[in-house]
Protein backbone atom coordinates (compact mmCIF):
# COMPACT_ATOMS: atom_id res chain seq x y z
CA UNK A 1 0.00 0.00 0.00
CA UNK A 2 3.03 2.43 0.81
CA UNK A 3 4.07 2.07 -3.60
CA UNK A 4 2.54 6.27 -4.23
CA UNK A 5 4.15 4.82 -8.17
CA UNK A 6 1.48 2.04 -8.41
CA UNK A 7 -1.70 3.42 -6.31
CA UNK A 8 -1.83 7.27 -7.05
CA UNK A 9 -4.11 8.69 -9.86
CA UNK A 10 -2.68 8.87 -13.32
CA UNK A 11 -2.90 11.48 -15.92
CA UNK A 12 -3.10 10.24 -19.44
CA UNK A 13 -2.75 11.52 -23.27
CA UNK A 14 -4.47 14.71 -23.97
CA UNK A 15 -7.52 14.06 -26.07
CA UNK A 16 -7.92 15.19 -28.85
CA UNK A 17 -8.56 18.58 -29.72
CA UNK A 18 -7.87 19.67 -26.16
CA UNK A 19 -4.23 20.14 -26.26
CA UNK A 20 -2.31 22.54 -24.86
CA UNK A 21 0.44 25.15 -26.51
CA UNK A 22 3.52 23.68 -24.39
CA UNK A 23 5.95 26.11 -25.81
CA UNK A 24 3.59 28.73 -25.24
CA UNK A 25 2.88 27.90 -21.42
CA UNK A 26 6.01 26.57 -20.75
CA UNK A 27 7.66 30.29 -21.15
CA UNK A 28 5.11 31.55 -19.30
CA UNK A 29 5.07 30.13 -16.35
CA UNK A 30 9.23 30.40 -16.13
CA UNK A 31 8.45 34.32 -16.23
CA UNK A 32 6.62 33.63 -13.11
CA UNK A 33 8.71 31.05 -11.51
CA UNK A 34 12.36 31.38 -12.70
CA UNK A 35 13.52 28.59 -10.30
CA UNK A 36 11.71 25.89 -12.50
CA UNK A 37 13.74 23.13 -14.24
CA UNK A 38 14.27 20.76 -17.43
CA UNK A 39 11.41 20.09 -19.92
CA UNK A 40 7.78 20.44 -19.40
CA UNK A 41 5.68 17.37 -19.43
CA UNK A 42 1.86 17.61 -19.84
CA UNK A 43 -1.16 15.09 -19.37
CA UNK A 44 -4.48 15.31 -18.91
CA UNK A 45 -6.94 14.07 -16.71
CA UNK A 46 -9.62 11.68 -18.22
CA UNK A 47 -11.83 11.96 -14.90
CA UNK A 48 -13.65 15.87 -15.62
CA UNK A 49 -16.68 15.86 -17.91
CA UNK A 50 -16.64 19.93 -17.20
CA UNK A 51 -13.07 21.99 -16.79
CA UNK A 52 -10.27 20.39 -18.27
CA UNK A 53 -7.71 18.89 -15.84
CA UNK A 54 -4.13 18.90 -16.79
CA UNK A 55 -0.64 17.57 -14.76
CA UNK A 56 2.19 20.17 -15.24
CA UNK A 57 5.89 17.97 -14.52
CA UNK A 58 9.02 20.14 -14.77
CA UNK A 59 11.91 18.78 -13.13
CA UNK A 60 11.53 20.32 -10.22
CA UNK A 61 7.68 20.82 -9.82
CA UNK A 62 4.59 18.53 -9.92
CA UNK A 63 1.21 20.80 -10.71
CA UNK A 64 -2.17 20.78 -11.89
CA UNK A 65 -4.03 23.34 -14.66
CA UNK A 66 -7.64 23.79 -14.86
CA UNK A 67 -8.85 25.51 -17.78
CA UNK A 68 -12.57 25.97 -19.17
CA UNK A 69 -13.90 23.71 -22.03
CA UNK A 70 -14.08 25.50 -25.53
CA UNK A 71 -17.41 26.00 -26.53
CA UNK A 72 -20.53 27.80 -25.29
CA UNK A 73 -20.79 27.89 -21.66
CA UNK A 74 -22.98 29.86 -19.12
CA UNK A 75 -21.94 33.44 -18.17
CA UNK A 76 -21.06 32.50 -14.49
CA UNK A 77 -19.95 28.91 -15.40
CA UNK A 78 -16.21 27.63 -15.53
CA UNK A 79 -14.89 31.01 -13.74
CA UNK A 80 -11.60 29.86 -12.78
CA UNK A 81 -10.83 32.95 -11.09
CA UNK A 82 -13.12 32.52 -9.05
CA UNK A 83 -12.48 29.14 -8.12
CA UNK A 84 -8.70 30.41 -7.77
CA UNK A 85 -9.89 33.07 -5.18
CA UNK A 86 -12.38 30.85 -3.43
CA UNK A 87 -9.56 28.17 -2.50
CA UNK A 88 -7.13 30.57 -1.57
CA UNK A 89 -9.09 32.21 0.86
CA UNK A 90 -10.35 29.18 1.88
CA UNK A 91 -6.93 27.11 2.48
CA UNK A 92 -6.41 28.63 6.08
CA UNK A 93 -9.10 26.73 7.59
CA UNK A 94 -9.74 23.76 5.81
CA UNK A 95 -6.64 21.58 5.36
CA UNK A 96 -7.75 19.77 2.82
CA UNK A 97 -7.73 22.27 -0.04
CA UNK A 98 -4.57 22.73 -2.54
CA UNK A 99 -2.42 25.11 -2.40
CA UNK A 100 -2.79 27.63 -5.10
CA UNK A 101 0.19 28.91 -7.36
CA UNK A 102 -0.50 31.35 -9.70
CA UNK A 103 -3.59 32.70 -12.24
CA UNK A 104 -4.33 34.15 -14.94
CA UNK A 105 -7.10 35.92 -17.61
CA UNK A 106 -4.43 35.80 -20.53
CA UNK A 107 -6.52 34.19 -22.92
CA UNK A 108 -3.77 34.93 -25.34
CA UNK A 109 -1.28 31.86 -23.20
CA UNK A 110 -3.49 28.88 -24.23
CA UNK A 111 -6.88 30.35 -25.27
CA UNK A 112 -8.60 30.20 -22.01
CA UNK A 113 -7.97 31.53 -18.44
CA UNK A 114 -6.31 29.29 -16.12
CA UNK A 115 -5.09 28.88 -12.67
CA UNK A 116 -2.37 26.55 -11.42
CA UNK A 117 -2.21 24.71 -8.10
CA UNK A 118 0.05 21.95 -6.05
CA UNK A 119 -0.42 18.61 -7.04
CA UNK A 120 -1.80 16.78 -4.05
CA UNK A 121 -0.14 13.39 -4.50
CA UNK A 122 -2.50 10.16 -3.01
CA UNK A 123 -5.60 8.01 -4.36
CA UNK A 124 -8.22 9.44 -5.96
CA UNK A 125 -11.48 6.76 -5.89
CA UNK A 126 -13.35 6.53 -9.11
CA UNK A 127 -15.49 4.30 -10.47
CA UNK A 128 -13.17 1.30 -9.02
CA UNK A 129 -10.68 1.35 -6.15
CA UNK A 130 -7.22 0.96 -7.72
CA UNK A 131 -6.56 -2.91 -8.13
CA UNK A 132 -3.47 -3.07 -5.68
CA UNK A 133 -5.87 -1.33 -2.81
CA UNK A 134 -7.56 -3.83 -1.40
CA UNK A 135 -10.05 -2.60 2.09
CA UNK A 136 -11.69 -4.69 4.50
CA UNK A 137 -15.50 -3.92 4.81
CA UNK A 138 -14.44 -1.86 8.42
CA UNK A 139 -11.73 0.04 6.47
CA UNK A 140 -14.43 1.17 3.57
CA UNK A 141 -16.82 1.77 6.60
CA UNK A 142 -14.06 4.34 7.94
CA UNK A 143 -13.53 5.47 4.30
CA UNK A 144 -16.71 6.68 4.03
CA UNK A 145 -17.11 8.14 7.48
CA UNK A 146 -14.11 9.62 6.86
CA UNK A 147 -15.79 11.41 3.98
CA UNK A 148 -18.83 12.41 5.46
CA UNK A 149 -16.70 14.41 8.03
CA UNK A 150 -15.00 16.33 5.76
CA UNK A 151 -17.93 17.33 4.02
CA UNK A 152 -19.38 18.23 7.83
CA UNK A 153 -16.11 20.02 8.97
CA UNK A 154 -16.72 22.02 5.73
CA UNK A 155 -20.07 22.69 7.02
CA UNK A 156 -18.94 23.74 10.41
CA UNK A 157 -16.68 26.09 9.04
CA UNK A 158 -17.63 29.88 10.95
CA UNK A 159 -17.96 31.97 7.36
CA UNK A 160 -18.11 35.21 9.38
CA UNK A 161 -15.37 34.38 11.85
CA UNK A 162 -13.24 33.35 9.07
CA UNK A 163 -14.18 36.15 6.73
CA UNK A 164 -15.64 33.92 3.88
CA UNK A 165 -18.89 34.96 4.03
CA UNK A 166 -18.10 38.02 1.22
CA UNK A 167 -17.47 35.23 -1.46
CA UNK A 168 -20.85 34.82 -2.25
CA UNK A 169 -24.67 36.24 -1.67
CA UNK A 170 -25.21 33.80 0.62
CA UNK A 171 -29.16 34.67 1.62
CA UNK A 172 -31.90 33.80 -0.88
CA UNK A 173 -29.68 30.72 -1.89
CA UNK A 174 -32.19 28.28 -2.09
CA UNK A 175 -34.50 30.07 -4.20
CA UNK A 176 -31.69 31.08 -6.70
CA UNK A 177 -30.18 27.09 -7.29
CA UNK A 178 -33.71 25.99 -8.05
CA UNK A 179 -34.72 29.14 -10.22
CA UNK A 180 -31.70 29.11 -11.70
CA UNK A 181 -31.15 25.30 -12.63
CA UNK A 182 -34.61 24.70 -13.67
CA UNK A 183 -33.81 28.01 -16.13
CA UNK A 184 -30.56 25.88 -17.18
CA UNK A 185 -32.23 22.91 -17.95
CA UNK A 186 -34.58 24.52 -20.41
CA UNK A 187 -32.06 27.02 -22.17
CA UNK A 188 -29.87 23.79 -22.40
CA UNK A 189 -32.80 21.49 -23.73
CA UNK A 190 -32.83 19.76 -27.07
CA UNK A 191 -35.27 17.54 -28.91
CA UNK A 192 -34.12 14.36 -27.28
CA UNK A 193 -35.50 15.33 -23.45
CA UNK A 194 -37.86 15.24 -21.34
CA UNK A 195 -40.08 18.99 -20.88
CA UNK A 196 -40.25 18.09 -17.23
CA UNK A 197 -42.04 20.98 -16.18
CA UNK A 198 -43.97 19.34 -13.35
CA UNK A 199 -40.81 18.80 -11.85
CA UNK A 200 -39.35 22.17 -11.66
CA UNK A 201 -42.98 23.43 -10.92
CA UNK A 202 -42.56 20.79 -7.72
CA UNK A 203 -39.05 22.13 -6.98
CA UNK A 204 -40.17 25.46 -6.61
CA UNK A 205 -43.41 24.89 -4.66
CA UNK A 206 -41.54 22.33 -2.12
CA UNK A 207 -38.56 25.24 -1.37
CA UNK A 208 -38.01 24.67 2.65
CA UNK A 209 -38.79 28.48 4.24
CA UNK A 210 -35.72 28.03 6.59
CA UNK A 211 -31.94 27.54 5.08
CA UNK A 212 -28.89 27.42 7.13
CA UNK A 213 -25.91 28.93 4.87
CA UNK A 214 -21.93 27.72 5.16
CA UNK A 215 -19.60 27.00 2.77
CA UNK A 216 -20.41 24.63 0.42
CA UNK A 217 -18.71 22.63 -2.26
CA UNK A 218 -21.49 20.91 -4.32
CA UNK A 219 -19.59 18.31 -5.69
CA UNK A 220 -18.47 16.33 -3.01
CA UNK A 221 -17.88 13.19 -4.13
CA UNK A 222 -15.58 9.89 -3.82
CA UNK A 223 -13.91 10.79 -7.34
CA UNK A 224 -12.94 14.51 -5.58
CA UNK A 225 -11.14 13.23 -2.69
CA UNK A 226 -7.56 12.06 -2.43
CA UNK A 227 -6.43 9.23 0.26
CA UNK A 228 -3.46 8.45 1.73
CA UNK A 229 -1.60 6.17 0.13
CA UNK A 230 -0.21 4.91 3.80
CA UNK A 231 -3.67 4.54 5.42
CA UNK A 232 -6.47 4.79 2.19
CA UNK A 233 -9.19 5.30 5.07
CA UNK A 234 -7.57 8.60 5.34
CA UNK A 235 -8.69 12.18 3.26
CA UNK A 236 -5.79 14.71 2.44
CA UNK A 237 -7.28 16.98 -0.25
CA UNK A 238 -10.32 17.56 -1.88
CA UNK A 239 -10.28 19.06 -5.36
CA UNK A 240 -12.51 20.46 -7.27
CA UNK A 241 -14.41 23.57 -6.51
CA UNK A 242 -15.69 25.12 -9.28
CA UNK A 243 -19.33 24.97 -7.88
CA UNK A 244 -18.47 26.02 -4.08
CA UNK A 245 -20.42 29.06 -2.37
CA UNK A 246 -21.83 30.44 0.36
CA UNK A 247 -25.43 28.04 0.64
CA UNK A 248 -27.65 25.59 1.83
CA UNK A 249 -25.20 22.74 3.45
CA UNK A 250 -28.88 20.09 2.92
CA UNK A 251 -28.80 20.55 -0.59
CA UNK A 252 -24.56 20.17 -1.08
CA UNK A 253 -25.46 16.25 0.95
CA UNK A 254 -28.54 16.31 -1.30
CA UNK A 255 -26.02 17.31 -4.44
CA UNK A 256 -23.61 14.26 -3.33
CA UNK A 257 -26.39 11.96 -2.84
CA UNK A 258 -27.30 12.16 -6.85
CA UNK A 259 -23.88 10.11 -7.39
CA UNK A 260 -24.44 7.97 -4.41
CA UNK A 261 -25.01 4.11 -6.06
CA UNK A 262 -25.87 1.51 -3.64
CA UNK A 263 -24.97 -1.86 -4.60
CA UNK A 264 -28.45 -2.92 -4.50
CA UNK A 265 -30.10 0.32 -7.13
CA UNK A 266 -31.47 -0.92 -10.34
CA UNK A 267 -28.98 -1.43 -13.72
CA UNK A 268 -29.62 1.67 -15.40
CA UNK A 269 -27.93 3.79 -11.93
CA UNK A 270 -25.49 0.50 -11.60
CA UNK A 271 -24.59 1.25 -15.27
CA UNK A 272 -23.69 5.07 -14.12
CA UNK A 273 -21.51 4.35 -11.11
CA UNK A 274 -18.56 6.77 -11.05
CA UNK A 275 -17.24 6.18 -8.00
CA UNK A 276 -16.92 3.03 -5.16
CA UNK A 277 -19.96 3.67 -2.98
CA UNK A 278 -21.36 -0.15 -4.03
CA UNK A 279 -18.32 -1.69 -1.73
CA UNK A 280 -19.39 -3.67 1.59
CA UNK A 281 -19.12 -1.40 4.50
CA UNK A 282 -20.48 1.65 2.45
CA UNK A 283 -23.83 3.43 3.59
CA UNK A 284 -26.80 3.29 1.90
CA UNK A 285 -28.17 6.99 1.06
CA UNK A 286 -30.62 6.61 3.90
CA UNK A 287 -27.89 5.94 6.54
CA UNK A 288 -25.98 8.54 5.05
CA UNK A 289 -28.67 11.44 5.48
CA UNK A 290 -29.02 9.99 8.93
CA UNK A 291 -25.15 10.23 9.81
CA UNK A 292 -25.27 13.66 8.68
CA UNK A 293 -28.39 14.65 10.86
CA UNK A 294 -26.85 13.33 13.87
CA UNK A 295 -23.68 14.41 13.66
CA UNK A 296 -24.96 18.24 12.18
CA UNK A 297 -27.50 18.40 14.70
CA UNK A 298 -29.89 18.75 12.56
CA UNK A 299 -34.08 17.11 12.46
CA UNK A 300 -34.48 16.88 8.90
CA UNK A 301 -38.44 14.76 8.91
CA UNK A 302 -38.79 14.31 5.28
CA UNK A 303 -35.13 14.74 3.03
CA UNK A 304 -37.17 14.10 -0.54
CA UNK A 305 -36.89 18.19 -1.20
CA UNK A 306 -33.17 17.73 -1.03
CA UNK A 307 -32.81 14.33 -2.94
CA UNK A 308 -35.10 15.36 -6.06
CA UNK A 309 -33.37 19.20 -6.29
CA UNK A 310 -30.06 16.95 -6.03
CA UNK A 311 -31.07 14.47 -8.54
CA UNK A 312 -32.81 17.23 -10.79
CA UNK A 313 -29.27 19.26 -10.83
CA UNK A 314 -27.31 16.24 -11.96
CA UNK A 315 -29.90 15.65 -15.00
CA UNK A 316 -29.30 19.68 -15.72
CA UNK A 317 -25.33 19.00 -15.55
CA UNK A 318 -25.78 15.92 -17.95
CA UNK A 319 -27.80 18.18 -19.91
CA UNK A 320 -25.46 20.84 -20.72
CA UNK A 321 -22.44 18.31 -21.44
CA UNK A 322 -25.25 16.79 -23.79
CA UNK A 323 -25.69 20.28 -25.49
CA UNK A 324 -22.28 21.46 -25.58
CA UNK A 325 -21.79 17.46 -27.61
CA UNK A 326 -24.79 17.31 -29.67
CA UNK A 327 -24.02 21.15 -31.39
CA UNK A 328 -20.38 19.56 -32.02
CA UNK A 329 -18.50 21.99 -29.63
CA UNK A 330 -16.70 19.10 -27.74
CA UNK A 331 -16.03 15.89 -29.49
CA UNK A 332 -15.79 13.83 -26.28
CA UNK A 333 -17.61 10.43 -27.24
CA UNK A 334 -18.07 9.90 -23.28
CA UNK A 335 -20.70 12.72 -23.61
CA UNK A 336 -23.20 10.62 -27.07
CA UNK A 337 -25.82 9.22 -24.34
CA UNK A 338 -26.34 12.17 -21.45
CA UNK A 339 -29.16 12.86 -22.74
CA UNK A 340 -30.68 8.97 -21.67
CA UNK A 341 -29.51 9.54 -18.42
CA UNK A 342 -31.19 13.05 -18.58
CA UNK A 343 -34.59 10.62 -19.22
CA UNK A 344 -33.59 8.29 -16.27
CA UNK A 345 -32.72 11.11 -13.63
CA UNK A 346 -36.33 12.46 -14.46
CA UNK A 347 -37.38 9.25 -14.01
CA UNK A 348 -35.86 8.76 -10.08
CA UNK A 349 -37.26 12.36 -9.47
CA UNK A 350 -41.05 11.67 -10.23
CA UNK A 351 -40.84 8.60 -8.20
CA UNK A 352 -39.23 10.01 -4.96
CA UNK A 353 -41.97 12.52 -5.22
CA UNK A 354 -44.51 10.14 -5.96
CA UNK A 355 -43.11 8.24 -2.59
CA UNK A 356 -43.47 11.30 -0.21
CA UNK A 357 -46.89 11.93 -1.59
CA UNK A 358 -47.67 8.41 -0.28
CA UNK A 359 -45.81 9.10 2.36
Amino acid sequence: MSDLSKLEDKAGTVRSGEELPVAELSRYLREHFPELQGELKVTQYAGGASNWTYRLQFANADWILRRPPAGTKAKSAHDMGREYRLQKALAPVYPYVPKMLHYTDDESIIGAEFYVMERVAGIIPRKNMPRELELSEQQTRQLCQNALDCLIELHRIDIHQHDLAGLAKGEGYTERQVLGWNKRYRQAKTWNVPKSTKIMAWLEQHMPQNERLCMTHNDFRFDNLVLDPAEPSNIIGVLDWELATIGNPLMDLGNSLAYWIQADDDAIARSTRRQPTHLPGMLSREQVIAYYCERMGVDVKDFTFYEVFGLFRLSVIAQQIYYRYHHKQTRNPAFKNFWFLVHYLHWRCRKLIKQQRKA
